[in-house]
């Protein structure tokens, strides 16, 4: 996701829309909003939040609830995820001037990761609006068009009806000129703004639970309930008195449902209906008025692995199902039945759970032989078991008629430094772990405190003496190396082994503590049998590569698919230009956060942007990095050719890296100026514009360099050594722009706005940015004639007769008879922008 389009269109100082870079609110699940957009063109605006952006796409006639209808979505720019609360007026010569209301907001999800849905052209996915609810589908149409057109279907389930979106407009905003041609629409009438769902079909569910043993009627308040806990034990418990569930890593959760309306309650009474919809629409839809549930909320599997990607699902980070796992069942209907036997009221509850729908589950149990449930959690990858009393009420507290076995994982790591202690702890407060990784050496994976004995304390401060430096070294994420101020690090030194449960969505331990010191295995054996490990694994790798055979060596899939329908080059001659010229092309992208334009259907049908790692990508790297809206993302990086062709086996055509290393990225090493010909102006200029910005720089003691875009213009490519902080780059390259802009404003512009570039030249400064790119040196462009971005010499400039003159039919053969390359020692040059600091 990019928010360059987004920032070029719009001049913030004459519009409300929101500037990029306001931090997300933590905690927060991904959003979707639906705005009803005055346009010249009325249309509704369709957006849902994936990472740090809301992706766009204009739907002329708005959603539709029946499933038959087919709706045309023209895929847009990229929005910042503030504009979900934007609504107001877009003055008048604004990009999309006119008036913007909200039509719907709320949560949604999808059962896996949305970027790889789209990039196959078919994202299922779910709303929880007030107005937009249930299942939809996007598919790309696959239509030619300047524009990405996709289709906007409803699924066919309990939320499908005849409503159209202009039927809901109740309460939906207009604007000051309602009666002009854009604003008129159907206005409701009898419709209500939030259409309902199917009935389930009617049951005497208020019965059933009296004729429960010890049920009696009451009344049931919409508050949180004390639950009953388990007590922790060693071994489960045996004899035909006991039932034995899964015990589910997840969260906790009460519901009670009050006059048909939901209430989620966490563990410690918290509200937690807003931030589960789906949920509590789900259980809103079971067709009873009154009821207590008792469950956990998981997703995935719910075993041990899965609690990680529940965390980051609540926190928007990734998308996934979530679900609540019932297994205990208080009140119904009028009838309190906690005093009730556990097996008689998880027998209702089944009764109950009947057909409810994918976000509800029943948790089942195994009578009397509890060892034999035990190991089964333990085959299946679950935290463990609950084992309770089958004849039993129900008892709020921790009590001995719930009991909870867990099995606990231990690993081996490599301690690699310390925190300091405090207090008693002296010298040392915790140990820092990291795991063996082919492709960093070592990766931090957590730290453990808790565990050491008085001993252990003494020994392994004798043991680490004043070994140490602030420097990691190891690969640690910008968030945790944030947390870990203050900590010394080395090179790995020793083995601990350590309890955990499990793994964090940020890859770290989940409550780790110290085992013991295993003094009787080396360092080196972590990496043996990390490499066994992979062995085994027939999609991993043994080794990382180093010849040009080695990465070709990959299977690829559809070599015969037209990728640039002008020239009739195949995805084969993609891979085969990529495997050319791989020796030039790295340099410039390896070790650099990366973006890449995929084109599943080729160049001339709709291709995308693409930045984070997403499912399946096995040999090219990611890095964890915190993006302009506060959250966390796993960002593409290419260590080597198998990384590289693999992103093209993935139908990527362009790569767009950062201008900063992934281990650095707060520290850019190169600035680039984009100079962007609007209509009119001749390419002779271009060329002189680029001269011209060259000999400005060396003016102030900075050596530039040139590539063509493959587009229209040229990139003159100013490299950092050493490199400066964001803010300053960005400070220096817009203060360049405006002061060309304003020395020579008949020739140069420094604002993206379209209308007002005609025979002029735009220089971009906006790819000067902490997460912004530019086209690397050596790639494609996904556009007519199979275009390479081709980095020149200063005295090739003259003889260049137009900006997509090198293409992947002669590049490579141009390559073999090049002498010197004309970025020869780029990164050697040292020049800094320090003198520009404090200006």
């Amino acid at each position: 996701m990019t928010l360059t389009e987004y920032r070029r269109k719009r001049q913030f100082a004459n519009t409300r829309e929101p500037e990029p870079g306001k931090a997300l609110p933590p905690g927060e699940r991904s959003l979707f909003v639906v705005q009803l957009h005055h346009a010249s063109r009325r249309h509704y605006d369709f957006r849902l939040q994936i990472g740090d952006a809301l992706k766009s796409w204009a739907v002329p006639k708005g959603p539709s609830f029946d499933p038959s209808v087919k709706r045309m979505a023209v895929e847009v720019e990229d929005h910042p995820v503030e504009y979900a609360k934007f609504e107001g007026d877009i003055p008048k010569g604004q990009y999309g001037a006119g008036h913007v209301a909200l039509f719907d907001t709320g949560v949604w999800s999808t059962d896996g990761d949305p970027e790889t849905q789209l990039a196959k052209g078919h994202l299922r996915f779910e709303l929880f609006g007030q107005r937009l609810k249930g299942g939809w589908h996007l598919v790309r149409s696959g239509k030619s068009a300047r524009q990405p057109q996709w289709l906007l279907i409803k699924d066919n389930d309990a939320w499908a009806g005849p409503h159209q979106a202009d039927d809901l407009l109740t309460g939906v905003s207009e604007p000051s000129n309602a009666g002009s041609r854009t604003a008129r629409a159907k206005r409701p009438t009898a419709v209500p703004a939030t259409p309902s769902p199917r009935a389930p079909r009617k049951r005497d569910w208020a019965g059933a639970a009296s004729r429960l043993a010890g049920s009696r009627k009451a009344t049931l308040q919409a508050r949180p309930f004390e639950l009953q806990l388990a007590k922790p034990v060693g071994a489960p418990p045996g004899g035909d008195d006991w039932v034995h569930e899964i015990k589910w890593d997840g969260y906790r959760m009460g519901v009670t449902l009050v006059a048909g309306r939901a209430h989620v309650w966490s563990r410690n009474g918290l509200d937690w209906t807003r931030k589960l919809p789906e949920i509590a629409t789900a259980l809103e839809r079971l067709g009873v008025r009154d009821a207590a549930f008792d469950g956990e909320l998981i997703a995935g599997g719910g075993t041990r692995d899965d609690f990680g990607r529940l965390q980051a699902i609540l926190s928007g980070q990734k998308q996934g199902a979530l679900r609540y796992v019932l297994f205990d069942l208080l009140h119904l209907e009028g009838q309190a039945i906690d005093e009730s036997p556990l097996t008689e009221r998880k027998h209702l509850l089944e009764r109950l759970l009947s057909g409810a729908g994918p976000h509800l589950a029943f948790s089942s149990h195994i009578p009397g032989d509890g060892a034999a449930a035990f190991a089964l959690a333990d085959t299946q990858a679950f935290e463990g078991i609950v084992s309770k009393r089958g004849d039993r009420p129900y008892r709020t507290g921790r009590s001995d008629d719930w009991r909870k076995t867990r099995h606990v994982a231990s690993e081996d790591f490599a301690v690699v430094g310390y925190m300091p202690g405090k207090g008693g702890r002296g010298g040392l407060g915790s140990l820092l772990l990291a795991r063996s990784d082919p492709r960093h050496g070592w990766r931090y994976a957590g730290r453990v405190g808790s565990g050491f004995s008085d001993a252990q304390v003494r020994d392994l401060t004798a043991r680490i003496g004043k070994s140490g430096t602030s420097k990691a070294s190891v690969l640690v994420g910008e968030r945790e190396a944030r947390e870990l101020r203050g900590a010394r690090w080395f090179a790995p030194m020793f083995v601990v082994e350590a309890f955990h449960r499990g793994i964090s969505s940020s890859g770290l331990l989940r409550q780790p503590s110290l085992k013991a010191v295993r003094l009787d295995r080396e360092v080196a054996e972590l990496v043996e049998r990390n490499r066994a490990n992979r062995d085994a694994d027939a999609d991993a790798e043994t080794a990382k590569p180093a010849a040009r055979s080695e990465a070709t060596a990959m299977r690829l899939s559809s070599p015969g698919k037209i990728v640039y329908p002008d020239r009739g080059y195949t995805k084969r001659d993609v891979v085969d230009y990529y495997t050319k010229v791989i020796d030039w092309l790295l340099p410039e992208i390896v070790g650099r956060p990366l973006s890449v334009v995929r084109c599943p259907d080729g160049t001339g049908k709709a291709c995308f942007f693409q930045k984070h790692h997403t499912a399946g990508m096995q040999r090219v790297d990611l890095v964890p990095l915190k993006e302009d809206a506060g959250n966390q993302a796993d960002y593409l990086v290419v260590r080597d050719a198998e990384g590289l062709l693999e992103l093209v086996q993935f139908n990527a055509v362009e790569f767009h890296p950062w201008g900063a290393m992934a281990e650095s990225p707060d520290v850019a090493n190169r600035v680039v100026f984009d100079l962007d010909p609007g209509s009119g102006v001749a390419w002779g200029e271009v060329r002189d514009a680029a001269r011209h910005v060259r000999d400005l720089l060396a003016g102030v003691g900075l050596q530039s360099f040139l590539r063509t875009t493959g587009g229209k213009g040229l990139h003159v490519v100013v490299p950092l050594n050493p490199g400066c902080d964001w803010v300053l780059v960005k400070r220096f390259a817009h203060g360049f722009a405006d002061a060309l802009a304003q020395a020579d404003p008949r020739r140069y512009i420094a604002v993206s706005a379209l209308k007002r570039r005609h025979g002029r030249i735009f220089v971009d400064y906006l790819r000067n940015g902490r997460g912004a790119t530019s086209i690397a040196s050596y790639s494609l462009r996904a556009r007519e004639g199979a275009p390479v971005a081709m980095p020149l010499d200063w005295t090739q400039l003259s003889r260049l007769s137009r900006p997509d003159a090198y293409t992947l039919g002669d590049v490579p053969a141009r390559l073999k008879r090049r002498r010197k390359d004309p970025w020869q020692g780029i990164d050697e040059i040292l020049q800094d922008l320090s003198q520009w600091a404090t200006h």
